[in-house]
């Protein structure tokens, strides 16, 4: 009895360490498998949400391409109607990243120190408004006014950011409320004599730094 016991004791001996490696090796793979089943989800979901990212970085890019769309045949419609005001300086247009750019010198909108409009700027602008509305209707137009350095003395205003503020305002309500161009597009900026686009040491320059830039975004009304 005494031999088959030490015989059963070294059979289990034995026998031990493969139950354990086996027991073991099981509790791995189960806990592997778990492991590679949360990766895979994780995975899956990341790239859902990379799907869901080009997706919508897709769609802006055709909103953009068709808001530039629109600002290119803007562009070319106000050169056509503006042919006159474009050949004589006293309006200029260029595209830039923030959008179609039309600069319009003060000497033809306002008297000097004054930000009523002239009876005479109201045709060019009766122009420009036909476009506002027809052609990019749905774009953010910003109305910047924009004065030279000479300080004010006598016509009553506190600085040029008043004054170049009130000019911007005044072009807006003729675009909005003599117009009909929609009041959601606009918004209003007057920067006095701080973004001059020449020196201030001419006349000429002074002349030049008086204007009103009318921005068509290619930002869209949300």
């Amino acid at each position: 009895m005494k031999a088959d016991s030490r015989h059963s004791n070294r059979f289990f001996l034995f026998i031990l360490p493969i139950l354990l490696i086996t027991a073991l090796s099981a509790a791995g793979c189960s806990s592997s498998n778990r492991d590679l089943k949360r990766i895979n989800q994780e995975q899956a979901a990341t790239i859902e949400g990379l799907n869901e990212e080009i997706q919508r970085l897709n769609q802006e890019l055709d909103e953009l391409m068709q808001s530039r769309e629109q600002l290119l045949n803007a562009q070319k419609e106000l050169e056509r109607k503006l042919k006159s005001e474009l050949a004589s300086g006293d309006m200029s247009m260029a595209m830039e990243d923030r959008g179609l750019v039309l600069t319009v010198q003060n000497n033809i909108l306002f008297s000097s120190g004054k930000a009523e409009l002239l009876t005479t700027a109201r045709t060019s602008l009766e122009k420009i408004a036909g476009i506002l509305k027809d052609k990019v209707g749905n774009h953010l137009v910003f109305v910047e006014g924009h004065t030279d350095n000479e300080p004010i003395r006598v016509s009553g205003w506190r600085s040029n950011w008043e004054l170049s503020t009130a000019r911007a305002t005044e072009v807006v309500h003729y675009f909005a409320d003599e117009r009909g161009v929609n009041p959601k597009q606009f918004a209003a900026t007057g920067y006095g004599e701080f973004h001059p686009v020449e020196s201030n040491d001419t006349e000429h320059g002074k002349q030049r730094n008086r204007r009103v830039e009318i921005v068509i975004s290619p930002r869209t009304i949300s």
